[in-house]
C-alpha cells in the first residue's frame, strides 16, 4: 500500500531553513513533494498569477522531488497538487515560517495562503508559524502530533485547515512550549503608519506597515494563548460569510418593500 503524499511549501523561498526543517519532519509520515517559491514571497496572501508564465525548476541540492517556483506560494501548492506531485497529495504543509500569523494576519499571510490553496486542491492542510527569534524545531512536538491526527481523518474524506503558531518559550518564559490549545483568531495589533521618505531625485515614496504592538492575553484566543507561553491551534474555514446573513437578507426585504 502506497503512503500518504505529503505536499510541503511555504512563503520564505526554498532556501528557508524551516522549510528544510518541515519537509525532514513530513518524510517520517509519508512521500513528500516540496514546492516552494524561488524567493520569498512573503505577505502574498492567495495572490495567483493568472496573466504571466510561471517557471518550475528542479531543486537537487535540497533534496529529491524539490522544487522551486517563480511565482507565488498559492501557485506552489496550485502547480504542485496539480502537476508536479505524481498523484494528488492527501496533506499539504505550509512553514514554517519565521514569525507569528494570528488573527487577521491569516488574511495576508502567504504561509496561510498556501495552506489554504491546499484545501482548495483536495487535500487537508497546516499552516505552522513560530515566534521570529525561535528557532524551527520548537514547532516539531505540535507538528508530529496533528500529521497522524490530519491523515487519519482524510481516510475517511475529511478535509480540514489549521493554523498552528508556537511561541519560544512555555508560560512564564520557562523552557519550551510543551501544551498546545484550540484558540479562535484574535486581535493582532500593529503600529500602523504610512512613513514618507524623498529619493535622490526629490520624489516621494513610501514604506507602509509597521512593528507588531504587544500581544493581548485574552483567553481562547490564538494571541492569548501564545502570549502565555501555549502553541495555538487555530481551525480555519474557506467560508467567511457572516453569521447575520439572515438578518441582512430582511434588512433587504424590508428596504425593498
Amino acid at each position: 500500500m502506497s503512503r500518504p503524499l505529503i505536499l510541503v511549501s511555504n512563503d520564505d523561498g526554498v532556501r528557508a531553513p524551516g522549510l528544510r526543517t518541515l519537509a525532514t519532519l513530513a518524510a517520517e509520515f509519508g512521500d513528500v513533494t516540496v514546492c516552494a517559491p524561488v524567493e520569498e514571497r512573503s505577505g502574498f496572501s492567495h495572490a495567483i498569477t493568472l496573466h504571466q508564465s510561471l517557471r518550475s525548476s528542479p531543486a537537487p541540492e535540497f533534496g529529491p522531488r524539490w522544487f522551486a517556483v517563480s511565482g507565488t506560494p498559492v501557485d506552489c501548492v496550485y502547480m504542485g497538487a496539480l502537476h508536479l506531485c505524481e498523484r494528488r497529495p492527501d496533506l499539504v504543509l505550509a512553514g514554517i515560517n519565521p514569525g507569528y500569523n494570528l488573527g487577521a494576519d491569516v488574511f495576508y499571510s502567504g504561509t496561510v495562503g498556501a495552506a489554504r490553496e491546499g484545501l482548495l486542491r483536495g487535500a487537508t492542510a497546516l499552516a505552522v508559524s513560530i515566534a521570529r527569534e525561535a528557532e524551527p524545531e520548537v514547532a516539531l512536538p505540535f507538528i508530529r502530533r496533528l500529521i497522524p491526527m490530519l491523515l487519519e481523518r482524510a481516510k475517511i474524506g475529511e478535509r480540514h485547515l489549521l493554523n498552528l503558531n508556537v511561541p519560544a518559550t512555555g508560560p512564564g518564559g520557562q523552557g519550551l512550549p510543551q501544551t498546545m490549545k484550540v484558540t479562535r483568531l484574535g486581535q493582532r495589533r500593529y503600529e500602523d503608519q504610512v512613513d514618507v521618505r524623498r529619493d535622490l531625485m526629490g520624489r516621494d515614496y513610501f514604506w507602509i506597515g509597521g512593528p507588531p504592538m504587544p500581544i493581548d492575553h485574552d483567553d481562547g484566543e490564538d494571541t492569548g494563548a501564545v502570549g502565555q507561553g501555549f502553541a495555538a491551534l487555530t481551525p480555519l474555514e474557506i467560508d467567511i460569510t457572516a453569521p447575520d446573513i439572515d438578518e441582512w437578507a430582511q434588512r433587504l426585504d424590508s428596504d425593498q418593500s
